[in-house]
């Protein structure tokens, strides 16, 4: 049995960012931005050769195999979808600002996305993982079902102490979803190596949005003279000089090349990476995701 403190967090929760949120994107966007989000169908309809233009992530590649052309699925899409949220609740993600580090980011954007799915009749699920696969929520419809997943983000703190296995959580994935659905990864993609390859599984077999939480802290200190940093992911403790300007210059080029890799690495499963803030508006963050995706889907 759920805590009324937990209920009553969750319907705060739902209410603010129905307030502050949805009600501006709504006022925003023009249409259905809830589609934005959808997929290009679940049903498999039929099978044709390809052709120039074609979304490379619908080529069969058993048939093409087969006959040394290249075929790609069609698809019916269908008024209703199921979505999955892949949410890392690792160490990593409790880095940032004390009054909203990246896993409070996590909460409003998993829940607001979950809202905007609901409210369009799709059933919507999530998995929570920290060291394994901590919580699943199985896809269900409506606002009760919002207010679950708010429910069991709110009742976990961010694991510590371990370094992030996302590439366990996106096989974890492939193994829950079974037709095609529409897959949302939230995470700050600090990780071990491996993740790669389960991910362009998933985008072969499902429509995937990646979006990486970022805090600008992790690559541009401030000028604070001797402090002391911890990894959150292995703990250990490292004494910085914050006013060295070549450190903060090595920080700054390893954050850019493990950006420009990360792009890359999504870019080859056929996917865009949407980084989202700790100090953006989640408004704007959405804004520019469903502009950006709308681009990628043409």
């Amino acid at each position: 049995m759920v805590p009324t403190t937990g209920v009553a967090a969750s319907e705060r929760l739902l209410r603010r960012l129905e307030w502050t949120v949805v009600r501006r994107l709504d006022g925003r966007l023009q249409g259905d931005y809830r589609t934005i989000f959808r997929g290009t169908g679940v049903d498999f309809r039929d099978l044709r050769e390809y052709e120039p233009g074609d979304d490379l992530r619908h080529i069969d590649w058993n048939v093409t195999a087969r006959t040394d052309v290249p075929f790609v699925r069609e698809y019916t899409e269908d008024r209703e979808l199921t979505a999955w949220l892949l949410l890392d609740r690792s160490a990593s993600m409790a880095f940032g600002p004390t009054d909203r580090p990246k896993h409070t980011v996590l909460l409003e954007l998993a829940t607001t996305l979950a809202l905007v799915l609901a409210r369009g009749g799709n059933r919507v699920g999530a998995v929570l993982y920290g060291d394994g696969v901590d919580r699943t929520v199985p896809p269900r419809q409506g606002r009760d079902q919002v207010l679950r997943i708010a429910r069991e983000l709110l009742a976990d703190a961010p694991t510590a102490g371990h370094p992030t296995d996302l590439g366990g959580l996106l096989r974890a994935a492939l193994g829950m979803a079974r037709q095609r659905s529409l897959i949302v990864i939230v995470s700050d993609f600090v990780t071990t190596p491996g993740w790669e390859r389960p991910l362009g599984l998933l985008a072969r077999r499902h429509d995937v949005v990646a979006i990486q939480l970022v805090d600008p802290r992790e690559h541009d200190l401030p000028e604070a003279g001797l402090i002391a940093l911890t990894d959150p992911e292995t703990g250990e403790h490292v004494l910085v000089d914050t006013g060295d300007v070549e450190f903060r210059s090595r920080l700054w080029e390893l954050a850019q090349a493990r950006q420009r890799q990360l792009e890359a690495v999504a870019a080859h499963a056929g996917i865009a990476l949407h980084p989202v803030s700790t100090d953006e508006d989640l408004v704007g963050a959405l804004l520019r995701m469903a502009r950006l995706r709308s681009k990628w889907r043409r």
